[in-house]
């Protein structure tokens, strides 16, 4: 007996089950982008169990150590050794074949698209004629049933049916091909695929973007259930605080990863106790250094102590180079959407729209007017078109009919959820550059491109190498320096740390221009104060009222 307990051998296979083994090792890795360090000589571990909430602020480098943990890009210096499958969702939706259908996007996860079509190929040579051809078939049948029963088999087909049902996709857009459907559907289609893979390994990059309120209810739930090892990305505070049991905090000045082995708020907890410590234990030592510095100088005034006075001064300057670090605020960008030009009293406008995709009508009958300086939400399901009539309204789209109207003076700036508008093969500057007028100096929209945190040498950073909260500053630069008098925003609250996002809605709030809103964020409308929200697909335009704010994270 120990301790009162009965002592009994355990198995080598029940020690590994205590202690299971890693599912992604990262050993001394070094992130850098450019000339500039990401991350250096982080060591840690994924296992099983492990949710991690990946936190820090835009272009720390999270999405850069998601793909390399994934597998999708290489570090510069250290190793990751991976164990078993990884589903690795990341921030850009615009994955696979167009023409695919989007059950078969999901279904192809577990390699059961490939079987279906053996199975249908088979079933069709067994009525053939010839009995060798159909002796051959029907084994082939056979052989393919059991791969498909293997790998979950119809039941498989109800599940993905389950999950793409609870993330807001119905059996209608599951039947679609990919390319017409709208980035917000593109983006729930592929978080179902991972989430329908069977992975043990997810790897999910701002999860939530283009989910509405149920969905992410639906999601929490599905982390917490997760057996599996898991790493998200995601500014939702509420789905780290319910889902995540670890947290690793990319700190930018640093380039360190701050490791936290416990839950959200536990972890917000100890990240302010050590900053008020850190700040504590330096108020104490710069008092000491100050009196230990007084004493030297009282003492050098007199020769015979000059001596002493050195002791003093040495004891002074290693209290100082041991001084507790504290941690600095990260910088925030800052955030500012230009001054409008002079238009007319109806910039824009338009009548009649109508806008199909093959077989697939969108919407039909949108009227709409914007007038100077107003203020308008565009409400809908996913799916229902909100993206496609800024699109269209942008003149990227074509209708299938009905008209758009630009009015006298317009300028229009066009923020895109995908980012699609910035060039991805071209610079930082470059891309500010061709939004900007002539007029505008190089000079001046460096100084631009710094305040939104783009500066030295990132301006020559290609567009396409950045995160999607980079891409999200650089697309709200390209705004900042267009002297656009109507702005058509699409989610521009997606990706963006709290502290941006902060800086983006005091924008939207103070901007005299005309602004034309998509957003499932209740605070970019609140900021917004609309005064008429058209409701989609029907296009039916109304006054604002409050009583619309709850159907705002629903949509």
């Amino acid at each position: 007996m120990l301790g009162g307990r009965t002592s009994r051998s355990v198995s080598s296979a029940a020690l590994l089950d205590l202690h299971p083994a890693p599912m992604i090792t990262a050993t001394d890795l070094e992130l850098t982008a450019g000339a500039r360090t990401l991350l250096s000589g982080a060591t840690f571990h994924v296992g099983p169990g492990d949710r991690i909430g990946l936190v820090g602020r835009n272009g720390a480098g999270k999405t850069t150590l998601t793909r390399v943990l994934a597998g999708d890009a290489l570090p510069t210096q250290g190793s990751v050794r991976r164990s078993g499958a990884i589903a690795y969702l990341p921030q850009d939706p615009r994955t696979g074949d167009l023409d695919e259908i989007a059950r078969h996007r999901i279904l192809s996860a577990r390699g059961l698209v490939r079987i279906l079509d053996d199975l249908a190929d088979a079933a069709a040579k067994m009525g053939t004629s010839d009995d060798g051809g159909r002796v051959d078939a029907m084994s082939r049948y056979a052989r393919a049933e059991e791969r498909f029963a293997a790998r979950g088999g119809w039941a498989a087909e109800s599940e993905a049916a389950s999950i793409a049902s609870s993330l807001g996709l119905p059996s209608g857009v599951l039947a679609q091909p990919l390319g017409t459907l709208s980035g917000g559907q593109r983006r729930r289609v592929e978080l179902a695929r991972v989430l329908f893979s069977g992975a043990p390994t997810l790897l999910l990059d701002e999860p939530t973007n283009h989910l509405d309120a149920d969905s992410i209810g639906w999601l929490r739930t599905f982390l917490r259930a997760h057996e599996g090892g898991c790493v998200v990305i995601s500014h939702d505070a509420t789905l780290l605080e319910e889902a995540v049991n670890r947290v690793f905090h990319l700190d930018a000045n640093r380039a360190t990863l701050d490791i936290y082995n416990v839950g959200w708020r536990a972890y917000l907890e100890q990240q302010a106790a050590a900053d008020r410590r850190r700040a504590r234990e330096r108020s104490n030592a710069e008092r000491k250094i100050a009196a230990l510095r007084q004493q030297a100088d009282r003492m050098r005034a007199k020769a015979t102590k000059a001596s002493a006075a050195h002791q003093f001064d040495r004891r002074a300057a290693g209290l100082a180079a041991s001084l507790p670090e504290v941690r600095r605020r990260e910088k925030v960008a800052r955030i500012r959407f230009p001054e409008p030009a002079p238009c007319g009293k109806t910039p824009l406008a338009a009548s009649g729209l109508v806008k199909c995709f093959g077989s697939v009508e969108v919407f039909r009958g949108v009227d709409l007017a914007i007038d100077r300086g107003s203020r308008v939400v565009v409400l809908g399901l996913n799916g229902a078109g909100k993206t496609t009539l800024l699109r269209v309204l942008a003149g990227i789209e074509p209708v299938d009919a009905g008209t758009v109207r630009n009015g006298h003076g317009l300028r229009l700036g066009y923020y895109a959820q995908e980012h699609e508008t910035l060039d991805p093969a071209a610079s930082v500057f470059a891309n500010v550059r061709r939004s900007a007028p002539a007029t505008m100096t190089d000079v001046e929209l460096r100084r631009i491109l710094g305040a939104f945190l783009f500066g030295g040498e990132r301006v020559e950073q290609l567009a396409g190498t950045l995160s999607g909260g980079e891409k999200t500053r650089l697309a709200l630069a390209c705004l900042v320096v267009s002297s656009a008098n109507v702005l058509l925003l699409d989610e521009p609250t997606n990706n963006l740390d709290p502290a941006s996002r902060a800086e983006v809605l005091a924008s939207l709030h103070r901007y005299a221009g005309a602004i034309v809103l998509v957003t499932h964020d209740p605070g970019a409308v609140e900021a917004l104060r609309p005064e008429r929200v058209l409701l989609m697909p029907d296009g039916v335009e109304d006054y604002w009222t409050d009583d619309l704010a709850d159907l705002v994270a629903l949509a």
